[in-house]
């Protein structure tokens, strides 16, 4: 699954950085820790890692 906004790709990086022990999952807030909790690191890694230049900022 690939993210459809800039919002939801970049929820998705802060999700697999705490996932992956690089932040503290206690800094995370809304969607990103709804990700964190509900999703694989595979999961977030192809959110993340969605090239993000041509996606709406926020999905309809």
């Amino acid at each position: 699954m690939k993210a459809k906004s800039k919002k939801q790709q970049r929820a998705a990086g802060a999700a697999l950085s705490a996932k992956r022990g690089e932040t503290d999952p206690s800094e995370l807030k809304g969607a990103s820790k709804e990700m964190f909790d509900r999703m694989s690191e595979p999961e977030l890694e192809e959110l993340a890692s969605t090239e993000h230049d041509d996606l709406p900022e926020e999905a309809d």
